[in-house]
């Protein structure tokens, strides 16, 4: 265990945000999050497999790391449990004894002090499945953070799922779909070939869960498939399975102080954060499409010349501007795995009518981020590129498909299979 210290004086800083005391209830769908104001970073990532989605094969000697940072002078001792979950997220009808070997509620002993930044943190990690704790069955998993012997008052949640390779999962992505001709949309098809497992009745087992770059908010999980013939299963012509195409990511990157990064404006220092100001964003739903290649959404954790970026990383101040007219009905969010694809007022880009644009400031670690303006309706539950982004069928997007299979009489859903595909390709 490493432990570094820094003489530097802790600054306080929160920024807009609702932080609810208490994790959500057990009637709602987990979702990555933090509870407090204090945590900040969180991160998910498969040993081995950069920029992979949070999701490791069962027994296989993979492991998955979770780390966030604690923006504090010294260091919390904090507590972790496992929650197992069906594949939508609320929790299995197993208990810990049926779904982990090991024990329930163990110590963040990985943790390491910030060095030389003006903002004071404690980086902390888990990976799992570790010496005191590993997973029995496959499925979807959260990981719950508190403080020592306080499991009521949670910091923070993060969800990630085990699978097994019992089957194949082929998908493919084309824009010629079922509604359009490579115009504003993407359509998904996969054929399972489920080989020598069994699937008894695949038209009531299954459940397929399809994400687009890592949205919950638009995840869709169909249960019927096209055709099932011998070991080989269709799902295809499905309009569940069409998608808004987008446009690629936007991206910016702070990994230094002595200039102004990729999609920097101006870098400045103003007591007791560096201010990093964007250039302003345009929006781009009437412009013609230009490849970028990007993370997909993702964000990654670098500061420029520092063998740790971990705990070197500083946080700066980020001003985003959305240089747009006001659009009626509804609201704009900055959308990314930076904001764990979730739409609250932390993120929610505000109209200023003295410089006529939308803004937002986000205290964010340095490091190269991927992110987008999504526009959410007015009682939606899911957010549109189309009015700020546009939808452009050439967009490259990754879709990540899970296969859950419940047979009769099974007490959980069983994931059995993934694959990943990609449009534009």
């Amino acid at each position: 265990m490493k432990t570094k210290y820094t003489l530097l004086a802790i600054a306080t800083f929160v920024l807009s945000g609702i932080f609810p005391a208490t994790a959500q209830r057990n009637t709602q769908p987990y979702e990555t999050q933090a509870f407090s104001d204090r945590i900040r970073t969180i991160e998910t990532r498969v040993e081995g497999r950069d920029l992979f989605p949070p999701i490791i094969e069962l027994n296989t000697g993979e492991h998955i790391t979770i780390s966030f940072d604690e923006f504090a002078e010294d260091v919390s001792y904090m507590q972790y449990s496992l929650i197992h979950c069906n594949a939508d997220w609320r929790p299995s009808d197993l208990s810990d004894l049926e779904y982990l070997d090991g024990f329930n509620t163990n110590s963040i002993e990985e943790y390491e002090f910030s060095m030389a930044t003006f903002a004071h943190y404690v980086h902390y990690s888990v990976t799992l499945p570790n010496a005191d704790v590993q997973f029995k069955v496959s499925g979807n998993y959260v990981l719950v953070v508190y403080p020592e012997n306080e499991p009521e008052n949670i910091l923070l949640q993060v969800c990630f799922s085990v699978y097994e390779n019992d089957i194949l999962v082929a998908p493919s992505v084309t824009s010629r779909t079922d509604i359009d001709y490579n115009r504003e949309h993407q359509q998904v098809e996969i054929t399972l070939n489920a080989n020598n497992y069994r699937i008894q009745n695949p038209y009531n087992e299954l459940k397929v869960s399809v994400l687009q770059n890592g949205r919950r908010d638009q995840e869709v999980v169909v249960t019927r498939p096209l055709r099932a013939q011998g070991s080989q299963i269709v799902f295809a012509h499905d309009r569940n399975l069409i998608f808004e195409a987008g446009n690629e990511f936007r991206r910016f990157e702070m990994v230094a102080t002595r200039y102004a990064g990729l999609g920097v404006e101006k870098i400045y220092y103003f007591d007791p954060y560096y201010h990093v100001v964007l250039a302003p964003s345009l929006p781009r739903a009437e412009t013609s499409y230009l490849y970028d290649q990007t993370q997909n959404g993702r964000f990654v954790i670098r500061q420029s010349g520092a063998s740790d970026s971990d705990t070197e990383a500083d946080y700066f101040v980020v001003h985003f501007t959305l240089d747009s007219d006001p659009i009626p009905g509804g609201k704009i969010y900055i959308d990314g795995e930076m904001t764990h694809h979730r739409y609250t007022p932390y993120n929610e880009m505000v109209y200023n009518p003295e410089t006529g644009k939308y803004e937002k400031t986000l205290l964010l670690k340095q490091g190269s981020y991927n992110y987008q303006y999504l526009f959410l309706p007015d009682g939606a539950q899911a957010a549109s590129a189309a009015p700020i982004e546009g939808n452009y069928y050439q967009t490259v997007n990754e879709y990540l498909v899970k296969v859950y299979h419940r047979p009769q009489g099974s007490r959980y859903d069983k994931l059995i299979g993934i694959g990943m595909g990609f449009s534009g390709r």
